[in-house]
């Protein structure tokens, strides 16, 4: 049963609970003027963009690598954000690999549902997001429409992560846009540039593990099964922001289907963050499901 704690034990939980916090608030300003967003593993990601990144899509869902992830400071220590993740073309054109290199190929795929992955810390507070770096590991991207709740994408198109920032729990607006061109990849259904293949298994421990899985011909042991045995669910996150259950992707995932990506500032900046002032309309949700803001100004960094 239930028991209610003494003094000295609520005491104790609250000091390790502010300890935690207080390394995300050092970097915290209440009025996120100070905002800015840095790409973690940057040169890694750079090595990857000068050959042509590539990440695999598959019918299951396969995870990214390398692993997006992002560092914030300036934001409000004491308020409520939720980070979201989506995919936005580069280019009005397919890809293929000939003879080496990537070359255009025609014009591309009609655009496809694309989902939202929101992270599954979401919502938290400013000082939660700032006390280390936020990892998108749990993203997977497919190249099926099959209700599980990935990312879908189309195979030899070429994307660019972006990564939003919404404030929630009181009036819902965004805060903040930000995208990195050194993480832009074509998805393919297999790998294309030996290059990246010896980069993907030089860095990625999964990588190398699959590698040895083949050469002991144990199928198994490859990183798809071990992804999938760490995939979690959060469902419970479904009513901070969507009112309307249908634009969600199924399985009561962290992935949230709109009819396209979300606006990305143009042209594309190294490092571009934009940021966006409150948004027209919203009403249970921090934004309505075409996720359009009503003003913005460039004054973001990253």
């Amino acid at each position: 049963g239930c028991k209610k704690p003494s003094d000295c034990t609520v005491s104790r939980l609250l000091s390790v609970v502010e300890s935690e916090l207080q390394a995300g608030r050092d970097k915290g300003d209440p009025t996120e003027k100070q905002l800015q967003v840095v790409l973690e593993d940057a040169t890694l990601w750079q090595r990857f963009r000068e050959v042509t990144n590539e990440m695999i899509v598959t019918k299951n869902g396969r995870r990214m690598f390398p692993v997006l992830k992002i560092s914030v400071s300036g934001l409000d220590p004491n308020a409520m954000y939720s980070f979201l993740l989506d995919f936005a073309p580069t280019d009005g054109h397919r890809w293929k690999y000939v003879n080496g290199e990537w070359v255009p190929a025609g014009k591309p795929e009609p655009p496809n549902h694309s989902c939202v992955y929101i992270h599954p810390d979401s919502p938290n507070f400013g000082a939660h997001w700032m006390k280390a770096a936020i990892s998108f590991s749990k993203v997977k991207l497919t190249n099926k429409l099959n209700g599980s709740g990935q990312i879908m994408l189309n195979s030899l198109h070429k994307y660019e992560p972006q990564v939003h920032i919404v404030r929630v729990g009181g009036p819902h607006r965004m805060v903040m846009n930000c995208s990195f061109p050194e993480t832009q990849f074509i998805a393919v259904t297999a790998y294309q540039n030996e290059e990246i293949t010896a980069l993907k298994i030089k860095y990625n421990p999964f990588a190398k593990a699959f590698l040895d899985a083949k050469e002991r011909n144990h199928p198994k042991d490859a990183p798809e099964t071990v992804s999938e045995g760490q995939h979690m669910t959060y469902s419970h996150l479904g009513g901070w922001l969507l009112s309307n259950p249908e634009t969600m992707c199924a399985s009561g995932s962290s992935n949230y289907q709109y009819t396209g990506p979300l606006p990305l500032p143009a042209p594309h900046t190294p490092r571009s963050c934009e940021r966006y002032s409150a948004l027209r309309g919203h009403r249970a949700a921090p934004y309505p499901p075409s996720y359009m803001p009503r003003n913005h100004s460039p004054t973001g960094t990253a």
